[in-house]
């Protein structure tokens, strides 16, 4: 019974995991899409601030319309009075006490739809703030993503294709073997040259005073003024 009890503990204990792996591997596309629902959530809440907004409108325009009406019929009531009608001022009195009670629930309606108002927008500002937050981290989930799969890549690749690059640098540094060897050997010929060619004997036959030196200017400036002079 209690092995029973371990393999089921086991399967379940698989099968939450496997769920989890799902949910993992879908996690940016799903955290997008909760993203984009609390959007349109906000944009139809914003629909409806609108309407409770426009009732406010209504409201207080309506308590300004009774307003006025109160004081007309006030004005009514007082004239009747004056003029001895007080059975017609009474009939107006009782159509002001109906105005003021509207009067009255027009007034609680629009505190009740400002009092709304006012908790709505609060909640939609931390709404949209919550959604700004998790915007950047779907942002900063993508890039290390990216760069997570980047890095795969140049691993996965580097190790399928180990052996290639080791040839391809082995390829490069005969390249650069063969470059070096050619300049050496430019060197080497210069070198050479400098010591058995005959640029290298003329240096020596000049230097021990034995072929001609370059004639300077002012040598042949002395032989033009000798030449002038026996003339």
């Amino acid at each position: 019974m209690g092995l029973f009890k371990k393999l089921i503990t086991a399967v379940r204990g698989g099968a939450r995991e496997v769920g989890e792996a799902v949910v993992d591997m879908n996690a940016i596309r799903i955290y997008e899409q909760e993203i984009e629902d609390a959007k349109n959530n906000l944009a139809r809440a914003k629909q409806d601030l609108t309407a409770v907004m426009a009732k406010e409108m209504q409201a207080e325009r309506e308590i300004k319309r009774l307003a006025d009406e109160l004081v007309k019929y006030e004005g009514y009531a007082l004239d009747a009075l004056s003029k001895g009608h007080e059975d017609l001022a009474q009939e107006v009195a009782e159509k002001i006490a109906e105005i003021e009670t509207e009067q009255d629930s027009q007034k609680a309606a629009r505190e009740q739809f400002v009092a709304h108002t006012r908790r709505l927008k609060s909640i939609m500002k931390q709404t949209e703030g919550t959604i700004r937050q998790h915007e950047r981290e779907l942002a900063m989930v993508r890039t290390t993503e990216s760069v997570q799969k980047a890095t795969r890549s140049i691993s996965d690749n580097y190790g399928a294709g180990a052996t290639r690059l080791l040839d391809a640098k082995a390829s490069l540094e005969r390249i650069k073997q063969r470059q070096q060897t050619h300049y050496d050997r430019m060197d080497a010929a210069s070198s050479l040259d400098a010591e058995i060619g005959s640029e290298s004997l003329e240096a020596k036959l000049k230097g021990a005073g034995i072929a001609d030196a370059e004639k300077a200017g002012s040598d042949v400036l002395a032989r033009l003024k000798r030449k002038a002079a026996v003339n």
